[in-house]
């Protein structure tokens, strides 16, 4: 029992570096956001080992980018900045291990051979985890980057974060779908 946790903190080190490098491939926003490969290995993970180990990779993966001080934030007073922060890094990129939600479907897809199971399950579990992070930094777009809104705050947070939100959802739909058909192996925890 013990050298399973071992193993699951190992894989959820592993796959929250990873997110952090890939993060660096990418096409930056300017005002925060970017369409890179980050979501990958939180979704490998999710998908993998279930919301929980999911949760905790994107956990990772933001605290990673905090410490390091990859991170755009607004001039605010320091307790804004902080809940920010934890909002758009934390909180945002926890919401990706939500992608795990469809691992069942997923697995049950691959033992009956459909294929057309496999992705729709990658698709709508991404779907669901590009959404909650969405909707995260929709609410600090709202919160925190009033200043930047040419009108009206709430629609100018929905159109700025579905700007990259959107090719990111594709991205990763796109390339999770074909990595995890080509080689179910790596979604597979017990091999």
């Amino acid at each position: 029992m013990r050298n399973k946790r071992i193993l699951l903190l190992v894989e959820i080190a592993i796959f929250g570096a990873l997110g952090y490098v890939l993060d660096f491939v990418a096409f930056k926003m300017p005002q925060g956001g970017s369409v890179s490969l980050v979501m990958i290995p939180i979704v490998l993970m999710a998908f993998r080992r279930g919301v929980g180990a999911g949760v905790l990779t994107g956990l990772l993966v933001g605290l990673l980018q905090i410490v390091t001080g990859v991170i755009s934030v607004t001039p605010l007073s320091f307790g804004f900045v902080i809940l920010q922060v934890i909002l758009d890094y934390l909180v945002a990129y926890a919401m990706v291990g939500f992608a795990g939600s469809m691992r069942s479907q997923y697995v049950n897809g691959l033992q009956n051979g459909k294929t057309g199971s496999m992705i729709s399950a990658i698709v709508i579990g991404i779907l669901i985890a590009s959404f909650l992070r969405y909707v995260v930094h929709v609410i600090t777009g709202i919160l925190f980057f009033a200043e930047f809104a040419e009108g009206n705050v709430v629609i100018y947070s929905i159109i700025y974060n579905a700007t990259y939100m959107i090719p990111v959802f594709l991205l990763a739909a796109v390339v999770c779908s074909a990595l995890f058909v080509a080689a179910p192996k790596l979604v597979d925890s017990k091999a």
